[in-house]
């Protein structure tokens, strides 16, 4: 059976702000970042924010050759 594991980058605008997140810490970043949007004075607002779940085979990150 493959190991695999779930990672998030989170972007505003188009820029990735947080990359490579394990799915607890998505969670609460994501959370913090969305209610900042909503209590600050930023150039961004909530539609701003958006992210990418990419599913990745562990063995083979770990086999790989660069």
């Amino acid at each position: 059976m493959l190991a695999q594991e779930k990672i998030y980058h989170i972007y505003a605008k188009n820029q990735c702000l947080f990359h490579s997140l394990k799915e607890e810490e998505f969670n609460t970043t994501w959370t913090t970042l969305k209610n900042m949007i909503d209590v600050m004075d930023t150039e961004y607002n909530a539609e701003d924010l958006s992210y990418e779940e990419l599913v990745i085979n562990k063995e083979a990150t770990l086999n790989s050759s660069y």
